[in-house]
């Protein structure tokens, strides 16, 4: 329940052939028995997560997955799978083996070096056989550590090897620390509406309120019914609010105009995205025409009800906008269409469950398909007339 979130973790990906000693590597270095080891080649069928500790790097996740050389129908599913990992990986090892082709290692390599994944390359077993080195280095512009995770040797000069090579800045290190000041005062609006979970805060809310206490300010929390009230008890303003996007217009009629406002799902898009990119993207909404194709994508899987903001509040607000319905395509979770040509523009929801490797992949692919993407808070700003107001204080941070 104190754990750092998975999705703010380095996310280093484990990749190779099958019995090429990725369960066994993943266990030697988390010293714990995590993943299924058997001589039985295609054991890891589904990837397998890991969070820990790896200091002096920080809270990490390892991530175990099937071998890229699996066959048939359902290898070739598992493959796949593989490949989906390969979007949230912020750092690849790539175990070699004593194979004389290493024509799959190259394509997996070359897919890595493509989207700026550094990569360490592993030669394991070397208790059981030799495997030499000189050939690799000439093919593999990468760094090689040979290990055992039988015998457990080289394990620290891989994760040595690891804090060596690992991405220097993975994600926003705070969501807002950047925006306020210690001791200044935040209200965030938090609706306790029908979707809002039982008992517990969303994850962007909790996360945004401890971004507030690490930065040493203050943090009010208020459902928006209360908002007017509470501005009316204070004997200040406060420095900043942050609303859920839903309720901007709400909270916009209430708030003072010199009371800096942006919502959650915007700071995320700072955090996990690209903030310039969905601003602009945000723009095509004033193109678009009764019938266009738009895709939706939230990164979880919850059980939506009624009011639910991206299969019925983002619609009934675009169709406003529009003038007519929209051929609205919704998905959901880590898979994600490879073809996108026949949307006139993607939103998506904060992110708050991907890392920003993820999210940031999908900010590529659709820059390469030359389709906008925007998501939900800078999406219902710009619906609402209110874009310039509530991102004014991030741009310029």
């Amino acid at each position: 329940m104190q754990s750092t979130p998975r999705a703010n973790r380095l996310h280093i990906a484990i990749f190779g052939r099958r019995n090429a000693g990725k369960s066994s590597l993943i266990n030697a270095i988390t010293n714990q028995p995590i993943a299924l080891v058997s001589d039985i080649p295609g054991t890891t069928t589904d990837p397998v997560f890991k969070s820990m500790e790896l200091l002096p790097l920080g809270p990490v996740v390892f991530i175990d997955t099937a071998g890229i050389d699996d066959e048939g129908e359902i290898g070739r599913l598992r493959v796949q799978k593989t490949k989906e990992i390969v979007e949230r990986t912020d750092l690849a090892i790539l175990i070699f083996t004593d194979e004389n082709d290493y024509r799959l290692e190259k394509e997996w390599y070359q897919m890595l070096v493509k989207r700026h994944i550094n990569v360490i390359g592993v030669i394991n077993k070397i208790d059981d056989h030799f495997l030499d080195i000189e050939p690799l280095l000439m093919e593999f512009d990468i760094p090689f550590v040979k290990v055992s995770s039988k015998k457990l040797i080289n394990i620290n000069t891989l994760k040595m090897a690891i804090q060596t090579y690992a991405p220097t800045e993975f994600e926003r290190s705070s969501l807002l620390g950047d925006l306020i000041k210690p001791k200044d005062l935040v209200i965030l609006v938090a609706p306790q509406d029908i979707q809002a979970p039982k008992g517990r805060l969303i994850l962007p809310q909790a996360q945004v309120i401890r971004d507030i206490l690490d930065n040493h300010a203050c943090s009010l929390t208020v459902s928006v019914q209360e908002l007017e009230h509470v501005l009316t008890m204070l004997n200040q303003k406060p420095d900043l609010v942050v609303t859920d996007s839903q309720v901007f217009k709400q909270v916009n009629d209430i708030l003072p105009s010199d009371i800096p406002l942006t919502s959650f799902s915007i700071l995320m898009a700072r955090q996990k995205g690209d903030l310039a990119a969905f601003i602009q993207g945000a723009e095509a909404i004033d193109s678009l025409k009764p019938g266009d194709s738009i895709l939706i994508a939230e990164a979880c899987t919850h059980h939506a009800l009624l009011g639910d903001i991206g299969r019925e509040k983002l619609p009934a607000w675009l169709t406003q906008k529009v003038g007519g319905e929209l051929d609205i395509t919704m998905n959901v979770g880590n898979e994600f269409p490879e073809n996108l040509s026949k949307y006139k523009l993607i939103i998506h929801c904060g992110g708050c469950m991907f890392n920003r490797k993820q999210m940031m992949s999908r900010v590529v692919q659709s820059g390469q398909s030359q389709i906008p993407i925007t998501n939900y808070g800078v999406a219902i700003a710009h619906i609402h007339d209110m874009l310039d107001r509530v991102t004014e204080l991030v741009k310029t941070s």
